[in-house]
């Protein structure tokens, strides 16, 4: 699948810059899930807050993720692994799906490998946005 563009908020990028940094310096250095966090970053549009499109997921978001296998629908709030906790629907943006889905937009569809294969989802619906709704400090 082509990479589409991606927005990441400058505020996001710095804060998901120093965990990656936090967790190398304290933890196992080779981590595929820091790695690919990293990558996307690295590919990002840095955006303000102010200037990050209102349909895109950023951190704290709320979205409806539709499998494209399954057909079913989830919604998930992109957290902080401090703050995830699948029962209530928070992802960790290191969790695969987090990292998958974070500065894409409504109607993407998004793909990553899992142990069974590839797994393949379109965001339905941004919900909240902390950017959009005025949130700038989340």
């Amino acid at each position: 699948m082509k990479q589409r563009q991606i927005f990441i908020t400058a505020f996001d990028k710095k804060r998901l810059d120093e965990l990656i940094a936090v967790a190398r310096a304290f933890g196992e250095h080779v981590r595929d899930d820091l790695d690919d966090l990293a990558e996307e970053l690295g590919r990002a549009n840095v955006v303000e807050p102010t200037e990050v499109p209102a349909n895109v997921v950023t951190m704290n978001s709320k979205v409806i993720l539709h499998d494209l296998h399954t057909s079913e629908d989830v919604t998930y709030v992109l957290v902080f692994p401090n703050e995830a906790d699948v029962s209530s629907g928070a992802i960790s943006v290191l969790a695969p799906i987090g990292t998958a889905i974070l500065g894409y937009r409504e109607g993407d569809s998004v793909e990553w490998p899992v142990p069974a294969g590839i797994r393949q989802i379109r965001i339905e619906k941004v919900l909240y946005q902390p950017e959009a709704a005025g949130d700038f400090d989340r």
